[in-house]
């Protein structure tokens, strides 16, 4: 017995003289700590926020269908006649992405950063740190086109309530530089994220192919603004950009809560009938036939009916968003090769050299579009062939033909329909008749930074020519 007491004693000494706090026996060391989130984690919520704020249909803060004339509204019309105040959609819209998204971003990269070599390989520390920066790249270019000058070399500085706000031209040529350097930095022969990647699943390849796709997206939205920078940026990009559907980035929503795509969460979940989609829709791709009418919309006695844009209009008697895109697990996009493709004609009649004719990547978008939603190639044959549609025999110059396929193209991922309306003038849409409220070209400012952040924000009001939703952005010169 006193051997056993001795032997205990010596046990306890050595614990105590090892254990500098007999409290660390509490804590859960698989479990990620206050502070300590793992970075794969942040990148995968930051991933789900920002897929699920681009597709929400929340009028609270995404109302870019119905400012694209895509959708409209039954009820409360207020959105789709252009009212950003009441909602404070600007407030919302903006602190979802610095907050949920871009804060998440910031915390992953700064994890990574310290990720010791001895344990971890360098080339995927690297592939990391490329995949998190081109998110944020991103995202940037989104608050951008949305709002013009941001803060952004100041942003996301907790210490820091007020950031100044960066030129908006400024901010895209270094966004510019910060995905030559992340493209630079990958390495397909290693991994990054693997599994906790939502988007690619790990694969360093698409997300290579991404970086060079938003590359283009941004260089073609600079091509009145800054024809050498826009030119260079393409032609850089154009080898190495989606080659097909497969190379989309999406998101792959499920069927269980709280992870269901934001449509079916907004709309059948919660039984509302706020929406049906627009007569500026619906009579364009009636008179043209268009084989994607069945995946886009439901049909009312027989036939695809639009409600009049910005009146008030009956649930019942227009179509509504397809069974399709309201199913829990539809997916959503945040750049695809359609885009992608419209991009290339569009660069090809500018004079840049990204090989292929204007016609050929103007019908490769139209197929993959028809393909993406469930036609088939002898239907995107068939349509394309249409004299209306042929861009041989279609009416108006290239930014016409390129533009009207593109905004059909581009239904149920509002904000790039509305870019590229604002971009390419096309089609020639106009606001609801009695409202004296012009088509916004961008958000106002929100109103917690016009309080808390007054002097920044003014400042960035008088550079871009006045807060107002009629301003028109640095790149948005027709």
């Amino acid at each position: 017995m006193k051997k056993f007491i001795i032997i205990l004693n010596i046990s306890l000494l050595f614990l105590v003289a090892c254990t500098k706090n007999l409290d660390d026996y509490n804590v859960n060391t698989k479990a990620a700590q206050i502070g300590e989130a793992p970075a794969a984690t942040l990148l995968s919520n930051a991933q789900l926020s920002l897929a699920s704020i681009m597709a929400s249909p929340n009028v609270n803060n995404n109302i870019f269908r119905l400012l694209a004339q895509h959708w409209t509204q039954t009820t409360y019309i207020e959105e789709s006649n252009y009212n950003l105040v009441t909602r404070e959609i600007p407030d919302n819209f903006w602190t979802l992405l610095y907050r949920d998204v871009l804060r998440d971003l910031k915390e992953a990269q700064t994890i990574v950063e310290k990720t010791d070599p001895k344990f971890t390989d360098p080339a995927v520390i690297k592939n990391q740190l490329a995949i998190i920066d081109m998110l944020q790249v991103y995202t940037y270019s989104v608050l951008v086109n949305t709002f013009g000058n941001i803060p952004y070399t100041e942003a996301l500085d907790i210490s820091n309530l007020q950031p100044v706000y960066d030129d908006a031209a400024t901010i895209y040529a270094d966004l510019q530089k910060r995905l030559d350097a992340d493209l630079t930095n990958l390495d397909l022969s290693k991994p990054a994220f693997e599994t906790a990647d939502l988007i690619y699943k790990g694969s360093v390849e698409k997300w290579q192919r991404f970086g060079n796709s938003l590359k283009l997206k941004l260089g073609m939205t600079l091509a009145e603004s800054d024809p050498a920078l826009s030119k260079k940026m393409v032609e850089e990009a154009a080898p190495n950009v989606f080659q097909s559907n497969a190379d989309n980035a999406a998101f792959k929503f499920l069927k269980a809560p709280p992870y269901t795509n934001p449509i079916w969460t907004n709309l059948i979940q919660s039984k509302r009938k706020d929406f049906v989609i627009a007569n500026t829709l619906v009579d364009r791709m009636n008179t043209l036939e268009d084989p994607r009418r069945p995946f886009y919309f439901t049909m009312v006695e027989g036939e695809y009916k639009g409600g009049v844009y910005g009146a008030n209009n009956s649930y019942p008697s227009y179509s509504k968003p397809s069974e399709k895109m309201t199913a829990e697990d539809f997916e959503g996009l945040l750049l695809d090769y359609a885009e992608t493709a419209f991009y290339l004609a569009e660069a090809t009649e500018r004079g840049y050299q990204v090989g292929g004719t204007a016609e050929s990547h103007y019908n490769n978008a139209i197929t993959a579009s028809i393909l993406y939603w469930g036609g088939t190639d002898a239907e995107a044959s068939a349509y394309i062939a249409k004299p209306e549609v042929a861009y041989s025999t279609a009416s108006g110059d290239y930014k016409q033909k390129i533009g009207l396929q593109k905004w059909i193209a581009l239904y149920n991922r509002g904000h790039e329909a509305w870019t590229e309306w604002r971009r390419l003038d096309v089609p020639a849409l106009i606001p609801p008749v009695g409202n004296d409220r012009p088509i916004p070209l961008r958000f106002t400012y929100p109103v917690d930074e016009q309080n808390l952040n007054s002097k920044n924000q003014e400042a960035a009001a008088a550079a871009i020519g006045g807060d107002k939703t009629d301003t028109r952005l640095f790149w948005d010169k027709q």
